[in-house]
């Protein structure tokens, strides 16, 4: 643990004052979205955060309901796209329209696109073409969309969630690299257990849907605590350490991982070194702590990672995807 100065126990004092609320959202969240509560502390994150987020998981898992949730209880307007084969990016942008004016002037007038929020979601993004799916890129990194020669300001903050589902491949495009490199984290969401569906059944499994949320977190709050967790510890030692996890996936040999060299084709960029450390800084905000520990780097490495580093064929055919190779670095990588 790092020392605590008084600038952290300040911090700490203003993450504890957010606390309770940041409580009760996760918790209305959690309500509508039952048995998941990793991944909505991963998506709240990345929300907290700034980042943008990509949900893979079967249908039928809730990843629609749980977008849609977050953005009525952190208080943040929200459209949904309907990623199709027919999707233009004047659908998601907006586009002009020459208007007449009753003296019989024309002049052109914008209409704004259902990317002009504050939470995208982006449902089933693969099924869109690579055209459509690169209008997403400019507004992904710089929060700014260019449209008839125009630069135009996106919402603040401005968050994509996205959802994919992982085996219905036949009318889909998969997401390019540099798509997928936009995004802060790959979360998977998984079956629930007995349990968990027990628990879903209790109380969904009626003709009558759950009582709908109300806004719990307001926008002043949200811009507050992405600005707290900038000012969360980072010590020089764990930056070290996050350099060298992707590193590591870049240059395997070199840090004594000589049996993934054949396995790793790509590894992780500058980009992937940077969203490890903020989100290791959301991961310590949303647990409370006013500092990053290893832990916090380790438990949000997977996430971060795997859709960065890509596997070769031969790590294919021996079984070995991309989760299997970032486990491996984070299992091998020594914390300083």
């Amino acid at each position: 643990m790092p020392d605590i100065s008084p600038d952290t126990e300040d911090l700490v004092a203003e993450i504890e004052a957010l606390e309770e609320k940041l409580a009760e959202a996760r918790s209305s969240i959690e309500r509508r979205f039952i048995g998941q509560e990793r991944v909505v502390e991963l998506t709240l994150s990345a929300l907290l955060c700034g980042g943008h987020g990509l949900l893979i998981g079967l249908p039928g898992l809730g990843k629609t309901r749980l977008v849609e949730t977050l953005s009525t209880v952190m208080g943040l307007s929200g459209n949904r796209i309907q990623f199709t084969p027919d999707l233009m990016p004047a659908d998601i942008l907006g586009s002009e329209v020459l208007e007449t004016a009753a003296d019989g002037t024309r002049s052109f007038r914008f209409l704004q696109g259902p990317i002009f929020c504050q939470l995208l979601m982006a449902d089933e993004i693969n099924r869109a073409s690579p055209r459509t799916q690169s209008a997403l890129l400019q507004a992904m990194q710089e929060k700014v969309v260019t449209v008839a020669g125009e630069d135009r300001a996106l919402g603040t903050p401005f968050h994509v969630l996205a959802t994919q589902n992982p085996i219905e491949q036949e009318g889909t495009y998969p997401l390019p690299e540099a798509q997928l490199d936009r995004f802060a984290l790959k979360v998977v969401v998984d079956y629930p257990d007995r349990a968990e569906e027990l628990a879903i059944l209790d109380r969904m499994g009626r003709t009558s849907t759950t009582a709908a949320v109300r806004p719990v977190v307001d926008l002043e709050q949200v811009l507050a605590a992405g600005r707290m967790v900038d000012a969360i510890t980072l010590d020089p030692r764990l930056q070290e350490y996050i350099v060298s996890l992707v590193l590591a996936t870049r240059d395997p040999a070199g840090a004594g991982l000589g049996e993934l060299a054949a396995h790793i084709h790509y590894g992780g960029s500058p980009r992937a070194t940077i969203w490890l450390a903020i989100i290791a800084r959301a991961n310590a905000f949303v647990h409370g702590r006013g500092y990053v520990t290893p832990t916090d780097i380790k438990s949000v490495a997977l996430e971060v990672l795997r859709h960065r580093v890509i596997p070769t064929y031969e790590a294919e055919a021996e079984g070995l995807d991309a989760d299997a190779l970032v486990s491996r670095v984070v299992e091998t990588v020594p914390v300083p």
